[in-house]
């Protein structure tokens, strides 16, 4: 063998390396082994797989989480009894609606704007979440194109984060509740949490802030922008939109009607009958400012009490829970009218003549009024105070000052029920005398019980007829009447009628009208006798509403609590008050009663505490009362004496004064045609008018005014418990009384009598 092949044989055997071959010869590269389309396509199968066991394992961890409870919370809407909205309180301005409440071409706007396919569609635009989230692990930021359900998963279940994760969650989260839930449910959860730009959440909210229209009411037209409006709020909001914008979401606009279209949701005759329905200005959301302020407290506690007397609630924190959880509407029973001719009368005849600056009284003077129907129980109007912003005690409902002489009819109407005589067996009725000698001791079975009340301005009448006694509103005759018919009926009658009595002692001092009251409670006992003795229990809510709860108020017209007789004739009393009375100068001669028959009683306490005018036509009933309350902490009862200038001393603020001017001011400006009372009774000055007058015509010589002192001269008390029953500063006429002697039946001719100090004619200053 040469050596030739001997090479060739030892290169056959692998002794010798071949040489390298050349790429340009074909050879392949080291990298392009490693990738080969085989290596390629097994690789994109493998990622899918795992993709693929990645989203199942994540399908099966990730459940349908509880909703997210911000973005179903509501606010509280109130409204006046015409629909308009009063206030609307809470931190998110949503209201939830059904979807049954809208009309459906609304409904299908939002379909035809976000996500034609939604009825059809398996919740999930998968595309369009794979754009989103490329376009989020590059830094593009926020990328559209996701269903009408990932936009309702977004918001309800998750948040507004733009993350992977979150977004991967949306997915799988869509895929589920698009299986668990209706596509209708769906729909109502999207546009009942988006946000519409004005601080609107939901399409009701939406509705109201661009269109001043309930959900219900919404225009197809309407309802496109609306939808349109979702895609950029704050850029497409009328109101505030450069023109361009202006021009995208009309352009946006056309798109969804046109889509509507399309898709045989619209017909096309309609569609070009549509014109842009331009927004109202935007208005701020009302507040709690002034009067509403009051409203909303009082009517979520009459709320609140419903809750606990139906069950819902078991007691009244968790009820108060329930109602500051929002999603209530709530329609009062406020008629806006009257509630702004109330608050206009209180400014025009009281507040606007406070000057607090000038006089430290002033600040101190509070005003609260109440106004009812009678004949159905609605709370029409109410005075709260100033500013409930500034003042946050309502004081058309506190209980912390005494009704003082209104609680006189009471005793009257207790009279008359139960058939009650006097000391010496007489019947009580409008015309029996009394004696109403000042500080005369109250007698019990002849025998003096301890309790000698003087009256205002400790003035001497001698003997008066009940019908005077009223007028002129004389304690000493009312503190022997209470004893005469028995403490404990009077308070009985004054619990029937409507006052809470609750832990009163029935003691003589009652009849001056010392427990507390409100002047809702006052008006409703006034309104109770205005209804011919059938309980009137006032009702401020007129209805409620909410999608998770039901409630139904009682009926506030209720039974018989006195007989017809005994409330009309203290009715027909009550007229004389008025026309021959301390409320002759403010309601008599105000030269807008045309006419109209009027019953009421005048209240002032000793110190001028309070000052109150109770009174009724036969279809309103209005409570008027003003509370002398330091403007400075702990806030206690002052002295009204002397507000708006008058001269201290002989400037007391009375009953027959401010309180009964701000109540004809109202109720003459409120109460309609001219009416008369319908009264079953022939005792009382609208039967039978005083034969002799009890005032003169000419204005007398003011009395002397009360000091701010207490008297020096106390009655004295038939024991310690009742002695400890008066309260330690008891104005004199608020004192507890005894029964004095009982008068003859008729009375007698041409009684002189002295003027009466709860008449503002017998303040020269007023």
């Amino acid at each position: 063998m040469g050596r030739a092949d001997e090479r060739r044989a030892r290169q056959r055997g692998g002794h010798r390396g071949a040489p390298k071959r050349s790429s340009k010869a074909g050879g392949r590269s080291g990298i392009r082994r490693f990738f080969t389309w085989k290596k390629l396509l097994g690789t994109f199968f493998g990622l899918c797989l795992l993709g693929m066991a990645a989203f199942v394992a994540l399908y099966l961890l990730i459940d349908v989480p509880k909703g997210n409870a911000a973005a179903v919370q509501q606010s509280n809407i109130y409204k006046y009894s015409n629909g308009a909205t009063l206030a609307r309180v809470g931190e998110v301005n949503r209201e939830l609606v059904d979807l049954d409440q809208i009309d459906k071409g609304v409904r299908m706007t939002f379909v035809a704007a976000e996500n034609k396919s939604f009825y059809k569609d398996s919740g999930v635009d998968f595309r369009g979440t794979a754009r989103g989230l490329l376009n989020t692990l590059s830094g593009k930021g926020k990328q559209g194109g996701s269903t009408i359900t990932q936009q309702y998963v977004k918001n309800y279940y998750l948040t507004q984060d733009q993350t992977v994760t979150r977004k991967l969650k949306e997915l799988v989260i869509s895929l589920k509740v698009d299986r668990q839930k209706s596509k209708d449910d769906i729909l109502a959860g999207y546009i009942n949490t988006s946000y519409y730009g004005r601080n609107a959440w939901g399409i009701q909210a939406a509705a109201q802030a661009y269109y001043r229209v309930d959900a219900n009411d919404l225009s197809v037209e309407q309802g496109a922008y609306l939808a349109a409006l979702l895609q950029a709020p704050s850029q497409y909001d009328w109101a505030v939109a450069t023109d361009t914008s202006k021009e995208l979401v009309k352009n946006r606009w056309n798109y969804v009607l046109d889509n509507m279209v399309e898709e045989g949701w619209l017909k096309s005759g309609e569609r070009d009958a549509m014109k842009f329905p331009v927004p109202e200005e935007p208005k701020g959301a009302p507040g709690l400012e002034g009067q509403a302020g009051y409203l909303v407290e009082a009517a979520n506690t009459a709320l609140a009490k419903q809750l606990v007397g139906q069950g819902t609630a078991a007691d009244m924190d968790e009820a108060e829970t329930m109602v500051k959880a929002g999603g209530w509407t709530l329609t009062l029973n406020i008629d806006k009218k009257k509630q702004a001719q109330l608050e206009k009368s209180v400014k025009a005849q009281l507040t606007g003549k406070l000057d607090g600056k000038k006089r430290k009284v002033d600040a101190d003077v509070q005003a609260g009024a109440a106004s009812v129907d009678p004949k159905t129980g609605r709370v029409l109007a109410m005075y709260g105070g100033v500013d409930y912003v500034k003042h946050f005690t309502n004081n058309a409902t506190r209980r912390d000052y005494q009704p003082a002489s209104t609680f006189k009819p009471v005793i009257l109407a207790a009279a008359v029920q139960e058939g009650a005589t006097t000391q010496d067996d007489q019947p009580i009725t409008a015309n029996t005398i009394y004696d109403g000698t000042s500080k005369r001791p109250v007698l019990d079975d002849g025998a003096k019980v301890g309790f000698s009340p003087p009256n205002e301005d400790d003035v001497d009448y001698g003997d008066v007829t009940v019908q005077t006694a009223m007028n002129k509103s004389i304690n000493s005759v009312f503190a022997q009447m209470g004893v005469d018919v028995g403490m404990d009926q009077v308070m009985k009658t004054a619990g029937e009628l409507g006052m809470d009595v609750e832990g009163v002692k029935s003691v003589p001092a009652q009849t001056l009208g010392t427990m507390g009251a409100s002047p809702l409670e006052m008006a409703g006992v006034y309104a109770t006798l205005d209804n011919h003795g059938k309980k009137v229990t006032p009702a401020l809510v007129k209805s409620v509403q909410h999608k998770d709860r039901t409630v139904r108020f009682p009926d506030a017209i209720g039974e018989q609590v006195v007989s017809r007789e005994a409330a009309d004739t203290v009715t027909s009393v009550l007229t004389g008050v008025v026309d021959d009375g301390t409320a002759r100068t403010s309601v008599r001669d105000n030269p807008n009663r045309d006419g109209q028959q009027v019953a009421g009683k005048t209240g002032t306490s000793d110190f001028n505490r309070s000052a109150w005018f109770t009174g009724y036509t036969p279809n309103l009933v209005t409570s008027v009362g003003l509370f002398g309350e330091d403007d400075k902490p702990p806030h206690k009862q002052v002295s009204l004496t002397g507000a708006t200038g008058l001269l201290p001393g002989k400037g007391r603020v009375n009953g027959g004064g401010y309180p009964a001017q701000i109540w004809a001011a109202y109720t003459f400006g409120a109460m309609g045609d001219v009416s008369e009372f319908d009264l079953d009774t022939d005792q009382g000055a609208a039967v039978r008018p005083t034969e002799t007058p009890t005032v003169s015509e000419t204005p007398t010589t003011p009395s002397e005014e009360p000091s701010s002192e207490e008297p020096t001269t106390k009655p004295p008390s038939s024991s310690p418990e009742e002695e400890e029953s008066t309260p330690e500063e008891t104005p004199s006429d608020d004192l507890p009384t005894s029964p004095s002697t009982s008068p003859s039946s008729s009375p007698p001719g041409g009684i002189e009598l002295p003027p009466d100090p709860d008449d503002p004619q017998a303040n020269e200053n007023e």
